[in-house]
């Protein structure tokens, strides 16, 4: 790997924003059904616990990318070779290009159900991609500024739920530990989908000064993103009656309903024209890492990768129009998610000290 020039390089404490930026996606307006299904109202333990286990895989991921020196690819390569380990690099490009249509779509199906009906998919898409072209051809500089952007411009966003108080019981809590564990442990993987995005991590670690001295404010990115998930599980289970949560598929669209100033009669609409600047950076990582695999696989110049992949994601965006077939491009995207994340970065960071070891000797 090409060692990166160091204007093309950010700050080491930006890292808490690339990682935040994108975990706090869609997944935000809607979470709170999921994770109740399982545990019922002990599913703000699973927040935490998923939260948890999100900064075990960044140490591992961090210690992998130390050993070798690169990102995801060398990694790769590391352990399997350049041909096999191209191909596991390959299916990580599919994986962020899963990401970039699976956010896209549920955004877009929010704006339909809540705001406009009928607004096109295929121009909405089209523009938004637009747009994200412009950003992830300005490199990871003008993304991550982006993503600060992002992460701070809507955070008043946060101050809106002090009107549910009024109306909430946060007796509803209670008892604490009501379910098992075992019920505890499926709430927290249906959790953990919703944390998906931090693995990004590993193309983006080239492109950190002091990369090595950036997984405190990764982890620093993942506690924030926890905190936030586990205080508004709590507001939500304390506002809706467990029967009515069961219902609401978007909790928190559903809070800012009451939501009363004298200059807004509709909150929501506000809530949901700001979450397009929220995703728009979790939309850039996502799309970055998986023109940026391409091109370090092949010899395709980064900016053709780009276009290709956007095409792409526009033609399958197209054709994703029904209520089914979105929770089933979700369902996909979360299994996968899933398996690449706790099951693939766990082998291979063993895999990564064998070899290591080995090669030593």
């Amino acid at each position: 790997m090409q060692p990166i020039p160091e204007n093309r390089k950010v700050s080491t404490g930006l890292a808490f924003f690339l990682v935040h930026s994108t975990q706090v996606g869609t997944g935000v307006l809607g979470f709170q059904r999921i994770i109740s299904q399982h545990a019922g109202y002990d599913g703000w333990m699973s927040v935490i616990l998923a939260g948890a286990f999100t900064q075990i895989l960044m140490y591992m991921m961090y210690k992998m990318l130390g050993t070798v020196d690169g990102d995801l690819v060398s990694i790769n390569s590391f352990v399997f070779g350049k041909w096999i380990g191209h191909f596991f690099s390959f299916l990580y490009s599919l994986y962020f290009s899963m990401l970039v249509i699976t956010i896209i779509r549920s955004y877009i199906e929010v704006v339909q159900v809540w705001m406009y009906p009928r607004l096109s998919t295929f121009i909405f898409s089209l523009f938004f991609l637009l747009l994200t072209y412009y950003i992830v051809n300005g490199g990871v500089r003008t993304i991550t500024g982006t993503a600060y952007l992002g992460t701070i411009l809507p955070s008043y966003l946060v101050l809106t739920f002090v009107f549910t108080f009024k109306y909430a019981d946060f007796r509803n809590i209670l008892p604490v530990f009501d379910h098992s564990v075992k019920d505890i442990l499926l709430s927290t993987r249906d959790m953990s989908l919703t944390y998906l995005g931090y693995e990004a991590i590993l193309m983006l670690y080239p492109f950190i000064k002091n990369p090595e001295k950036s997984l405190k404010f990764s982890q620093w990115g993942l506690f924030f993103t926890t905190t936030i998930y586990t205080v508004i599980a709590i507001i939500s289970f304390g506002f809706f009656a467990p029967a009515q949560l069961d219902k609401t598929i978007w909790a928190t669209l559903s809070m800012w309903k009451i939501v009363e100033m004298p200059f807004v009669e509709r909150f929501e609409y506000i809530g949901i024209a700001n979450w397009c600047l929220i995703i728009l950076p979790n939309v850039c990582i996502t799309l970055w890492c998986s023109s940026r695999v391409i091109k370090r696989i092949t010899p395709i110049k980064h900016r053709n990768t780009l276009i290709i992949i956007s095409i792409l994601c526009l033609g399958v965006l197209t054709f994703v129009d029904k209520r089914d077939q979105i929770n089933m491009l979700n369902t996909i995207s979360g299994q996968t998610g899933f398996y690449f994340n706790f099951l693939y970065i766990p082998l291979l960071f063993v895999l990564v000290m064998v070899v290591k070891k080995v090669k030593k000797r």
